[in-house]
Order: C-alpha cells, then structure tokens, then sequence
C-alpha cells in the first residue's frame, strides 16, 4: 500500500491522501488550507498528477476537507467522486460560497488567481457527486478496470459526528484495509450523537490529531460547559448588553443554535430573536430538513420553529444598535476579516457591557485567536482592516469542541489494532503525543509523520 499525505503544510490544513492499494488509486478529501490564499492553499496535486486516479471520496464539508474538490475533480475527471448521502446534500451550497468568497477576496484584497473555480464548473460536474448511506459498502474501482476483470477494493463511510455528513472511511482490499478517520468526535454533541466507529479494524489508520496537545481537565464534563455557557449568558443579557458567539456555519452553528432552543424551552434563557448569517440559515434549514436520515438526539426539534431566526442583512453588523440583550450566532468561527464576526467583534470590543463567547478552536494567528490571546484592558492589533482595538468586552471560552479528545482517540488505537498510524491533521505538538503515547501503550504498532507530499510505503 502506498500513501501520500498532499497536506502543502504540516499543520491543519488542506487534508488530502492519495492511496494506492492493490493497483487502485484514491483519493481521501481534497480541502483549501485556511491560512493560506490562491493557489498556495491547495493540496499538492501536481504530485500524483499522472497517476491514473479511480475515485475521490470526501469525509466531509468543511472547507478544509472539500474546498478544492473542483480542482481535483478538473484534474482527474474520470474519477468516481463519492461522499455520504447527507454531505451530498451540502456539499453544492458549500461549493458556491467558496466561489463568492473568492471572488470578494479577489475584488477587496486582490488575490491573484481567485477564484480558483467557478460557478458553472461546479454545476457542471456536480452529476458526477454521489451520495451513499453510513454503512454500505460499493466498490470503486474505475470502469474500464471492472470490464477487465479486475476485482475492486470497496469503499464504506461510517458516521463520524462530527458534522452533519461526516464520515470516518474504511477502505477494504483483498488483502489489506485502511482505515481514515476524517474528523470524528466520540462524545454526543447537542444534535449529534457520536461516532459510530464500532468494531473497526484496519491494517493501516490515518487519524487525526487535532487535541492531541490539550489534555482533558480533571472533573471536565459538557454539562458543566453548558450550564456555564448557560448562567454567562443570563448575565450578559441581565446587563442589557449583547452576546456574540462566532461560529462556523456548518456544524457548531446548529449545535448553538439547538442549545439556545432547548435553554428557551427550558426558562432559562427568555425567548427573544437570535441573529444569523444567511449560510448558517441555509445549513440549518438542511439540519432540519434532514433530521430523520441523522443518527441524532432531540430528533423532533426542528430548529427553525423553536426559534426566531433573523438573518442579518449585508453591512447590517456595521450599523446595528447594540444594545438590548441581542444575541448574535455568526459566522465566521475565527473572525476572518470581512464577515459579521469580524465586523461585531471590532465594535463590542471597547464595551464592557457586551460579551464574546468562543465555543471552539481559534488559530493564533487569526483575529479570533489575536481577540481570545489579548489580555484584558489591552489594545492590540484585532486585524489589518480593524487596526487596534482595546479589549474592554467579557471573552470566554468554553469548550464545546466536534472533534474527540485525545484520550479517546488513543483508545480507539487500541480498539482498531492496525499495524501502522499514520498521524495527519493537528499541529506539531499535537502529533507527538499521539506519537510517544502510541509507543508506550502500544509498542508493535508502528507509527508515522508522514511528511508533506512525500510517499510511504504501509
């Protein structure tokens, strides 16, 4: 077996593998990196560019995952493009937001290249995208390999719950299997349950390892998470002032929103509007629509009937009032310059009466991460089209992460037994633990770093 981590980076990035395995060829994701801009954000392509690819399949929708599948499916377009029948579902609307934030990025910061697809392309390959069910398994060896007589490896997408649609993907040859996580999260969620990896085993495992350096704190439970997020709230609004939570708008925006609704049923949260950007609609609307095919809780609870969903106008987060108790769920998750977030984060900032409340990661280098670092009372650079602002606004952080805490994810190691890891997917240091950890808990299982764009032979 053969794979290649096409990452440009060796952070969290654009999550792309190339396997070869019993002379099929796939590949598993194609995503943007998110900290970088046109084409230095893609995944490394170029490198298996002759090889004759079989299919592509996608865990999931987020952007760091799916983002550059148009490339992928212009360089390679007799390749099979597979992904669960929820992502199915998502993944044309996630598609054509990155080309209308490509081409604003293009006209406001002028980014040569962007955008890096179009409109029409993406409409004119997404025949080619086919959804299937958690738990069925379908070969996916090209055609012309299957008239030939070829027997084909099969593909099957185990849900992951992590986001709606995302799936973990086992990989299963005549002789060899492989197993790749794709972002996964073991713990029940507000909507979604967790992972549904039972019984898994695989010869080789790609796992992510995005906590692998932020250990679980002792007596730590999501209850307890909640019931805080739950009394900061009250207080905030108790003092008339507003609470931001910026979110992504696949995945945490829904889980906040179902928290809210059921903090509304319950009394401890009054009922009053909740502000939100018009993709977090459209995903949402899909979160419900799509709730009998999800393995969730609260099946019943369709968003957007327990709530009164205002969607904010463009440039309305400019000139708002903020004042009254508002509450605001709204992308972007790290406050990239020129979104809602963003735009509201620079103006609560100097208010001591408004609140801005993290429920996930925000990279260092963001504006989100420059806003969480920032010590109170401080005036720091938030971003080049903010300048400076003093931090005078309550900022917490509360743990509510989709993605599994280490020390299930070393357990699950444990249960998959395979004979290589190979560890993609979190920084540095993050993988290292896994990597020393790995070794004392098991020591026969070997395991790899594999480097950017470099192949190794599993």
């Amino acid at each position: 077996m053969r794979i290649v981590n096409l990452n440009p980076d060796t952070d969290i990035g654009a999550s792309a593998w190339f396997v070869e395995i019993e002379n099929h060829r796939l590949l598993m994701d194609a995503g943007v990196h998110p900290k970088r801009d046109g084409r230095e954000s893609l995944p490394l392509l170029d490198l298996i560019r002759n090889e004759p690819l079989d299919a592509i399949a996608i865990s999931h929708c987020h952007h760091d995952h799916v983002g550059a599948l148009p490339v992928a499916v212009r360089q390679f377009p007799k390749a099979h493009v597979l992904m669960t029948e929820l992502s199915y579902f998502l993944v044309e609307r996630v598609l054509h937001n990155s080309v209308n934030v490509m081409v604003r990025q293009r006209d406001e910061m002028g980014i040569a290249g962007y955008p890096l697809y179009t409109h029409d392309e993406v409409d004119e390959m997404a025949h080619m995208f086919q959804g299937f069910r958690y738990n069925r398994e379908v070969s996916w060896g090209a055609f012309h390999k299957l008239q030939a007589g070829y027997q084909s490896p099969t593909l099957e997408f185990l849900d992951a719950g992590h986001a709606l649609g995302s799936s973990g993907i086992m990989v299963r040859g005549e002789r060899e299997t492989v197993f790749y996580t794709g972002d996964v999260c073991f713990q029940d969620q507000t909507i979604l349950k967790g992972a549904r990896f039972e019984d898994v085993k695989a010869d080789v495992l790609i796992m992510e390892t995005t906590r692998g350096n932020r250990a679980v704190p002792a007596g730590f439970t999501r209850e307890g998470e909640i019931e805080r997020l739950a009394q900061a709230i009250q207080t905030v609004l108790h003092r008339k002032g507003c609470v931001l939570i910026p979110v992504f708008a696949l995945g945490r925006t829904q889980e906040i929103l179902a928290l809210l609704a059921l903090l509304m049923r319950s009394g401890r949260i009054k009922r009053q509007p909740i502000y939100i950007g018009g993709l977090g609609r459209v995903f949402t609307e899909i979160y419900d629509l799509q709730a009998h095919r999800t393995h969730r809780l609260h099946s019943n609870l369709q968003l957007r009937e327990a709530l009164e969903l205002i969607v904010l106008e463009k440039g309305q987060s400019k000139k708002m009032k903020l004042s009254g108790g508002k509450i605001f769920v709204i992308t972007a998750g790290m406050m990239s310059e020129h979104t809602a977030a963003h735009d509201l984060a620079a103006r609560m900032a100097g208010d001591e009466r408004q609140a801005i409340f993290f429920v996930g990661y925000a990279d260092p280098e963001t504006p989100g991460g420059r806003f969480k670092a920032a010590k109170q009372g401080e005036t720091f650079v938030f971003s080049g089209s903010a300048g400076e602002v003093t931090k005078l606004c309550e900022v917490e952080d509360f743990d509510l992460t989709a993605h599994a805490n280490r020390e299930d994810l070393l357990e699950f190691v444990g249960e998959v037994n395979p004979r290589t890891v190979l560890l993609g997917h979190g920084d540095e240091d993050a993988r290292n633990w896994f990597e020393e950890q790995i070794h004392i808990k098991f020591p026969k299982i070997k395991v790899i770093q594999p480097k950017p764009g470099l192949s190794v032979e599993v």
